[in-house]
């Protein structure tokens, strides 16, 4: 049967991929029919009304979901498309209290107009009341107006659907974990509806175990527990893990969403310094990576180990002292996302999901590409533009070793080279992002121009 999701007006490019991940959670086949990113209506065809009411009430993006009955590019197309698909339904609804109602997106209609279009589909054999106040069925007619509509004074819509309302969306749930109403968060933490949206394209489900290396105030956690996974975390800054007391921690959110049984445990270390095995036990991993922006990126380690005695110091060893701070030195950004990509390569199950977020230039001669490994299959890209620069959610599936290409994965280097040791110089998004996005050309002839 072909049903028509109704997607909220953000976030175009999470869309689909977010249904297609919930399609493959639920375990059914969904075939998208069709859809337009600058459109929010997307028909797709699944098995059984059930799995329409599986799919959409996990799903953040979308709004709802209806039995789709037809689609024109005009009122009279659709009317003969309602009449040749769905005649043999008629007589399931026929004393049953119904209502119709109108979604015009980005057009407007005037009552009078709104009254024709619902008595255009008088010849719906339909005797029941009808209630506009919980009716037993709701059905909606759909428009889709061109975004200048009004001022271009246009007659009609591009196109035009009718379906019977099945069921809403999780959508709400963006309300409930709302960073303003959350008890302990920082300036990077991720918002409620795309924390929400990237561990459902994770696959995060219950009997899953899912890790964030990046867990900062805990939104992707949350969010994977939220959805029945058991969550990990770690942090190079526990001071972010432990916060200010019980009810401002990491624990204390999980504890406001009555999620403590999902919390699994959260531990102090970097990436490249962890304390777990390099065991393929990992359902997925999803982060928000520090881009290094702010200050510099650091792991744990020395500049110069034979200048820095942070182990012993006066014959002690200081690294055992309850007060000790290791030290940190800087960290390559695109030393980091290599890492990264052989941690998940290390640590997930066949099939399992790394999403992280990394961000890049819009200009083309600044962006920064897709990191790659062999045994890391790109799944989907899903970008969020902003003025000069967009971030990525990068999701992958760990290959089964059975595909991976042997060859590729010989050849493969053990890291990615860094040159250099300055901040600027190991991470180029942080130059570009200070040098306003402009293009090398235009900073080198800059600094030529400045006086000596």
């Amino acid at each position: 049967m072909e049903y028509l999701i109704r997607f909220s007006q953000s976030h175009e490019t999470f869309r689909v991929a977010e249904i297609q991940a919930l399609a493959i959670v639920a375990g059914f086949n969904m075939e998208i029919i069709h859809y337009d990113a600058e459109s929010p209506f997307c028909v797709v065809r699944l098995p059984s009304e059930e799995a329409a009411r599986t799919l959409i009430k996990r799903s953040i993006i979308a709004q709802s979901i209806h039995e789709h009955w037809g689609t024109g590019g005009t009122f009279d197309e659709l009317h003969a498309e309602v009449k040749k698909k769905t005649s043999e339904l008629w007589p399931k609804y026929k004393t049953a209290s119904f209502k119709i109602s109108l979604d015009n997106y980005q057009g407007t209609r005037p009552n009078k107009q709104r009254v024709a279009l619902f008595n255009s589909f008088s010849y719906l054999p339909f005797s029941g009341e009808i209630k506009m106040k919980d009716p037993d069925e709701e059905f909606t007619i759909f428009e889709q107006w061109d975004f200048k509509a009004v001022e271009r004074n246009l007659p009609a819509p591009l196109k035009v659907h009718f379906g019977r309302y099945i069921a809403p969306s999780g959508r709400d749930l963006c309300l409930k974990f709302d960073l303003k109403k959350r008890g302990y968060i920082s300036t990077t933490s991720m918002d409620s509806e795309l924390a929400l949206i990237t561990a459902n394209i994770a696959l995060a489900a219950p009997g899953k175990l899912f890790y964030d290396p990046f867990v900062g105030t805990g939104s992707f956690p949350i969010a994977c527990a939220q959805w029945g996974a058991l969550a990990f975390g770690s942090d190079i800054d526990g001071r972010s893990i432990r916060g200010e007391g019980k009810k401002k921690s990491l624990k204390g959110n999980f504890e406001q969403y009555g999620l403590q049984q999902m919390l699994g445990d959260m531990f102090v270390c970097d990436l490249t310094n962890s304390p777990v095995r390099r065991r393929r036990i990992l359902d997925g991993i999803l982060c928000d990576p520090p881009y290094g922006v702010r200050e510099g990126l650091k792991v744990l380690g020395c500049r110069d180990p034979e200048k820095e005695p942070w182990v012993v110091e006066k014959g002690k060893l200081i690294y055992k002292e309850p007060d000790f701070i290791p030290p940190k030195k800087p960290y390559s950004f695109l030393a980091m996302l290599d890492d990264i990509l052989q941690f998940a390569t290390d640590t997930l199950v066949d099939n399992g999901r790394l999403s992280f977020w990394m961000p890049t230039a819009n200009d083309e001669q600044q962006e920064m590409g897709v990191p790659t490994h062999p045994c890391m299959e790109n799944v989907v890209v899903c970008t969020q533009v902003f003025n000069k620069w967009t971030r990525r959610l990068i999701t992958y599936r760990r290959l089964p070793d059975s595909e991976v290409d042997s060859e590729a994965l010989a050849q493969k280097r053990s890291h990615v080279p860094t040159n250099g040791v300055t901040a600027d110089e190991l991470n180029p998004f942080r130059r570009h992002y200070f040098n306003g996005f402009r293009a090398q050309a235009a900073v080198d002839s800059a600094i030529e121009a400045a006086p000596k």
